[in-house]
């Protein structure tokens, strides 16, 4: 493979890389978003009821735009924080999990959960594998 195509390769991976993590922003950013202004929505679209006080949800919602804030720092400069990247797969892979268990522990949740959990997985999974190429 020549030079010139081993780079455009490596760019190519790089630009996915950042698209995957810049999406996995935009997906937390959208669930904190309607967790503060109108949490009736996502728990109507996937069947899951809102906790007793919204407290947990604005909690939750700090959180998640405080995770996409490092999404999107890591997408512009991965070199600069590439300690992030096996935290922010590992943590994307956990919380898939976590929606696993928690579906199995209450199947009346199975089909909202499980949409939560494809998206955590593939949204955990995308960085990881176009990250692989271009680590080094």
């Amino acid at each position: 493979m020549s030079v010139t195509a081993r780079f455009a390769r490596r760019f190519r991976f790089l630009a996915l890389f950042q698209a995957s993590l810049f999406v996995g922003a935009l997906y937390d950013l959208g669930f904190a978003f309607l967790m503060v202004v109108a949490p009736g929505v996502p728990a109507r679209v996937l069947g899951l009821p809102l906790p007793g006080e919204p407290f947990y949800l604005w909690v939750l919602a700090v959180l998640l735009a405080m995770l996409a804030a490092l999404y999107v720092l890591v997408a512009r400069e991965p070199r600069r924080y590439s300690g992030m990247i096996p935290i922010a797969v590992a943590g994307r892979l956990l919380g898939a999990l976590a929606f696993t268990v928690a579906a199995l522990r209450d199947p009346r949740l199975l089909p909202g959960i499980a949409v939560l959990a494809v998206c955590d997985f593939a949204l955990g999974a995308a960085p990881a594998l176009f990250w692989y190429p271009v680590r080094k």
